[in-house]
């Protein structure tokens, strides 16, 4: 019994030994949790995408346990339980794509910035998950290109087109009327007749026999196209622009291309003329004639060519490619003192032949145009009674640049000749335009004519 009762007594002082130590692990393991519990953090990752950066907040820290109060009689209290954590902190939410870039004249907008995401909850004991990545705003894309229906605006006029003369100031067309939009050749034959003053947009692709009237102004939209012939007879005070005009390719003359119509005759004393940004190929006779006294005429920006190196009974392998005539012949006594006729930033292109251009009687300025017309027979006319400038132009593997006929003047000056064979020189006397204007340089020529002639 006695020795009961000392093994009884050696385990009480054996476990009043070891109360201190056990204390102390539990203090020490409460200290764990707390910090395992405060460590809980959620952070969500960089918004990728649009210019924007979402970022999802902290979670907050699961609070840290009080410790328990000591126990009567110095044995220290136990620790109190720790505090639960916050749950997992959620990522912020996915930032919207930022929407695409409004319709603009090039549609160059770009999307809006994606929002960041939205802050992220409180993280759960001993480290919370950090939050999904919040994704930012997709880049928007370019934005849908201006309505068509909006035609590009005009560049400035240069030439004999934008002076005085024959009773107008210069050349300005419908001048600052509403445009009205047509749809059909007949809508367009109707409204572009007469001298009422108009701006006519012209929207689709119409064949058929055209009549331009004084007072006009006639653009191109949304691809436009005037198949057949279209006329300047006794019409003043006209701009055209931006429209493509295809001939009848000899299908009014099969058997003479010369007897078929012009894509574009102005003609009849027709005056304060403005070709520009056009695209005119494919005529019977000629692209465009300026004959029998039409006067003040400027063409700018416009592509010449041929789609097809065509023949022809009459004219042989010509094909009657003959694409710009200024003065039918040289005894028509109203061209006396008329014909003048200014041509800048043009381009001769694929399959013409000759008459680039061939002329009479005018004062006619050649200035800032491109010929790559290989295969030619010639390039620029001087004829009966006509003075040329031809200046700054380049005239690239084509034969005889240069054309000077009896009775015509021409001086030329400052024109690039590259792979051309033929005549390049002349310094006959010429007139000396008295509109202002500058020639661009001829290094960087080609590839502006290029990249800017014709609609757009």
């Amino acid at each position: 019994m006695s020795n009961l009762r000392r093994e009884r007594a050696r385990s009480v002082l054996s476990f009043l030994l070891l109360m201190p130590v056990l204390s102390l692990l539990s203090l020490n393991l409460l200290a764990f949790l707390t910090v395992g519990c405060s460590s809980g953090i959620s952070t969500a990752a960089e918004g990728s995408g649009g210019n924007g950066t979402g970022t999802g907040g902290a979670g907050n820290s699961g609070s840290s346990g009080s410790g328990g109060a000591s126990s009567s009689g110095g044995v220290p209290g136990s620790g109190g339980s720790a505090d639960s954590g916050g749950s997992l902190g959620s990522g912020g939410a996915n930032a919207g794509g930022g929407p695409a870039g409004g319709a603009g004249g090039a549609g160059m907008g770009g999307g809006v910035s994606g929002a960041g995401g939205s802050a992220a909850a409180a993280g759960q004991p001993g480290g919370g998950s950090g939050g999904s990545s919040a994704s930012g705003g997709n880049s928007g894309g370019a934005g849908s290109a201006g309505s068509c229906t909006t035609p590009p605006p005009a560049g400035p006029l240069i030439g004999w087109a934008s002076l005085p003369g024959m009773g107008e100031t210069g050349t300005t067309g419908g001048g600052t009327t509403a445009p009205i939009t047509v749809t059909t050749a007949a809508a367009f034959i109707s409204n572009a007749g007469g001298t009422t003053p108009r701006v006519i947009h012209v929207m689709g692709k119409f064949s058929g026999v055209f009549s331009i009237g004084s007072n006009k102004t006639i653009i191109g939209v949304c691809g436009a196209q005037l198949k057949g012939h279209v006329s300047l007879s006794r019409a003043t005070n006209v701009i055209v622009r931006n429209l493509t005009i295809l001939g009848n390719n000899c299908a009014d003359s099969p058997n003479e291309c010369s007897g078929g119509a012009d894509a574009v005759t102005v003609g009849d004393g027709s005056h304060h003329v403005w070709f520009d940004h056009d695209d005119v190929y494919d005529g019977s006779d000629g692209n465009m004639d300026i004959t029998s006294g039409a006067d003040f005429v400027t063409v700018s920006w416009t592509k010449f060519h041929y789609t097809t190196k065509r023949t022809d009974p009459m004219a042989g392998t010509s094909g009657h490619r003959f694409s710009n005539l200024i003065g039918s012949a040289d005894d028509v006594p109203g061209d006396v003192g008329h014909l003048n006729v200014t041509f800048h930033h043009n381009w001769w292109a694929e399959n013409v032949d000759q008459r680039m251009p061939r002329t009479r009687h005018g004062k006619i300025h050649v200035f800032n145009n491109l010929f790559t017309a290989a295969g030619n027979n010639y390039c620029t006319n001087a004829g009966f009674m006509a003075s040329l400038l031809v200046e700054s132009n380049v005239y690239r593997g084509v034969k005889n640049p240069l054309q000077p006929a009896d009775g015509g003047q021409m001086r030329e000056t400052n024109n690039v000749f590259d792979g051309t064979t033929g005549t390049k020189t002349d310094t006959g006397s010429a007139f000396t335009p008295t509109y202002p204007y500058t020639p661009d340089p001829t290094d960087t020529l080609p590839a502006t004519i290029m990249a800017q002639v014709g609609p757009h």
